[in-house]
């Protein structure tokens, strides 16, 4: 909480210095889930003036796929976006006949990168035990999605468009240029070939942390997370196997952005 505060303060100050009259601030999983959140949510603003909305996983997801859905490769039937967070992954099946994605069905599996790295305790220095962990993760993601599984469309003409926005895909699409440092202009927008993001995740997952950790575009404070972040990576193409994934580096922000001017727009208008 003092660090969130911390980095908060200063996100305040450039409001301030900017003289930001309207503004959106939103508290997801976390605060969802814990048990201070309130108190949280509370704190920050008394200590820096930002109002923050917990706001539900549906609208989470909502928010997802309006930040990010312009990047959707064109095709028929419906596509999958996901976005892999620190607390919870959202899955949203969405039609993209009409003028806009309409969601079709949704998930908020309650497995990201930070809550599935702290669910499996295992000695990082072992290979074997590496190894195991990863497995055991991929099988607690797996259950957590089954259900919204069983009610995917997939058939053999099936399109399977996929499109993800996290730290985890652009990373991993990273590291697929094999980029020295990490671009945005050359990741947000980009597909990769599916088989190529499992043999990222199959490589990572069976480094050590400190392997890891020399990677270009990982480094330290990614070393451990990105393993939990290829776990449910690797799941979502188990249950959508798509041949391609496409790389977002927007999402909640965005739809949040969208979303706002759209508001504005209807204001000016009425």
């Amino acid at each position: 909480m003092d660090r969130a505060v911390a980095a908060l303060s200063i996100c305040a100050d450039k409001l301030k210095r900017r003289n930001v009259t309207l503004a959106r601030s939103v508290a997801t999983e976390a605060c969802r889930r814990a048990s201070n959140g309130e108190k949280f949510i509370n704190r920050v603003r008394q200590e820096t003036g930002i109002a923050l909305d917990i706001i539900t996983a549906e609208e989470e997801a909502r928010l997802a796929v309006l930040g990010c859905q312009i990047l959707l490769e064109p095709g028929d039937g419906p596509a999958l976006i996901f976005d892999i967070g620190g607390g919870s992954t959202e899955l949203v099946l969405v039609d993209t006949s009409g003028s806009a994605p309409e969601i079709i069905d949704w998930l908020s599996a309650p497995w990201g990168v930070v809550s599935l790295t702290e669910s499996e305790k295992f000695d990082a220095d072992n290979p074997a035990a590496r190894e195991q962990a990863f497995d055991n993760m991929r099988n607690r993601v797996a259950e957590s999605f089954a259900d919204f599984a069983s009610r995917l469309p997939v058939s053999e003409n099936c399109d399977f468009r996929l499109l993800g926005t996290s730290g985890t895909v652009t990373t991993l699409a990273s590291l697929h240029l094999k980029l020295p440092h990490y671009d945005r202009k050359l990741i947000d927008g980009l597909i990769v070939p599916a088989e190529s993001m499992r043999d990222i995740s199959a490589m990572l997952a069976a480094c050590s942390p400190q392997e890891r950790a020399a990677i270009p575009c990982i480094g330290k404070e990614r070393a451990d997370l990105v393993v939990g972040g290829c776990a449910i990576l690797d799941s979502i193409l188990d249950i959508w196997p798509a041949n391609r994934v496409g790389v977002a580096d927007r999402g909640i922000r965005e739809g949040i952005l969208r979303s706002l001017m759209s508001s504005h727009e209807q204001r000016r208008r009425s």
